[in-house]
């Protein structure tokens, strides 16, 4: 392990690993204890990604490693925690809560789940499907990669609960999943961990929605596997609303099979440090991805997304968009990276990120990055840092309009277009009464 100055220690998870082990989801599945037992490892081995890693050179993690977390067992559900779950209900999904890092059947709806989704779709908590031994479930495990660092590899290890959402050849979802992980405790460390597996020709919308309080210091490690198969479309909106002290480091990868359909919506708008590192492999031929995002950050906010379009075969297509809207002392960095390969010969890439500061002391690091390695493409890309038109502001306020309200016209035009591919109605008008409020209150 290496040791350094943003990297004193390990945390204490390997020493609270072997207690732990032995009360988590499918502790007497040998399978599953080999696998816990190597990510450990793993991480032990890697420790916390430091400034030194390339992809971590902007995201120091040293108050992470500073810090000591629990991971607790379930606890009762109190009145407030009801509430919370109330306030952040998205109508017309079925909804998977859970709290603290534990399934909540009580506070999902309907329930079970089953009994309203059409034949050949299995979705439930996945520690009830590993414990009820739930046939694939082992497989996808094994297909998932969780070395690409400290944090994946701590996931694997300790995760004690997420969804298991298996889709059959066929099978069309018309409700969105609304998956809402709300943490309660300060101080305490969560795991989720989502399998999403979409047979041929199957589709679904997921909603993953990870919420918190704002005088909480806790983290959030959660990590996300998409297995489409050929012509399944999964849409996959992740939306980071935890609270101001939090810590949330997430994982989404996608595995894409032929003539799929992945769309991507990455919206960060909590946390005192959030990360996303947002993957998809385009791994047969003719793939569609279209990955989006939107951050908003403020006070000294840091926010950091990582993405990577993996063109890996013939006639794939891409597009991402990312932007982003800084105040005060916030600081976002983005690192979008698009690579074709020698055999993904007529691939057509489109990667955009802009950024709209505030204030002189908001900062993005913003890298867009195309890695070609094929000759019959089609690939651009482009970053813009830029501050509020002052002829747009002008004009707005020579019509009468006050200039806080132009201000806000003007910022929310400029993100408007990065919930434009949002599809279920009532979350894009949730999304879209968040900006006001997520927004500075100079605006």
């Amino acid at each position: 392990m290496r040791i350094g100055p943003e990297e004193p220690c390990v945390p204490g998870f390997v020493s609270a690993y072997p207690s732990l082990a032995v009360q988590l989801p499918g502790a007497t599945l040998p399978w599953l204890r080999r696998s816990r037992d190597e990510a450990l490892e793993r991480f032990a081995a890697l420790g916390l990604p430091t400034t030194r890693d390339e992809d971590w050179k902007y995201t120091s993690v040293a108050a992470i490693a500073r810090r000591v977390f629990r991971v607790d067992a379930a606890s009762d559900v109190s009145d407030e925690v009801r509430a919370v779950v109330l306030l952040h209900v998205i109508e017309g999904t079925h909804r998977m809560v859970f709290v603290d890092g534990h399934f909540m059947p009580g506070l999902s709806q309907p329930a079970p789940l089953p009994t309203t989704l059409p034949q050949g779709a299995r979705i439930c908590s996945l520690a009830q499907a590993v414990e009820a031994r739930v046939d694939d479930v082992e497989s996808v495990f094994a297909s998932a990669d969780d070395a690409a660092d400290g944090f994946t590899a701590l996931n694997a290890a300790f995760w004690s609960d997420g969804a298991w959402i298996d889709l059959a050849a066929g099978v069309a979802l018309e409700a969105p999943v609304h998956l809402l992980f709300v943490t309660t405790r300060s101080d305490s460390a969560c795991f989720p961990r989502n399998l999403i597996r979409a047979g041929e020709g199957a589709s679904a919308t997921v909603i993953e929605h990870h919420v918190g309080p704002d005088g909480a210091s806790y983290l959030s490690d959660t990590v996300t596997r998409i297995v489409l198969g050929r012509g399944a479309r999964i849409a996959h909106t992740k939306l980071q609303q935890e609270g101001r002290k939090a810590f949330h480091i997430a994982d989404v990868a996608a595995e894409q099979g032929r003539d799929s359909a992945f769309l991507s919506h990455a919206l960060a708008f909590g946390g005192q440090l959030s990360r996303a590192a947002i993957a998809t492999r385009l791994g047969a031929e003719g793939c569609d991805a279209k990955l989006a995002g939107l951050y908003v950050g403020s006070g000294r906010q840091h926010i950091d997304h990582h993405t990577c379009i993996d063109h890996a075969s013939p006639r794939g297509t891409s597009r991402e968009l990312y932007k982003g809207v800084l105040d005060e002392a916030a600081r976002a960095v983005f690192n979008g990276r698009v690579i074709v390969r020698p055999d993904a010969q007529r691939s057509d890439a489109l990667q955009s990120n802009r950024n709209l500061l505030l204030s002189e002391d908001a900062e993005v690091d913003t890298k867009p990055q195309l890695e070609i390695w094929a000759d019959d493409v089609k690939c651009a890309h482009g970053a813009t840092v830029g501050q509020l038109d002052a002829d747009q502001l002008h004009y707005l306020r020579a019509r009468g309009i006050a200039e806080g309200d132009a201000r806000a016209l003007l910022i929310r035009a400029f993100a408007a277009d990065a919930l434009a591919g949002i599809e279920h109605g009532p979350l894009r008008v949730r999304l879209e009464s968040l900006l006001p409020g997520a927004l500075p209150e100079t605006v």
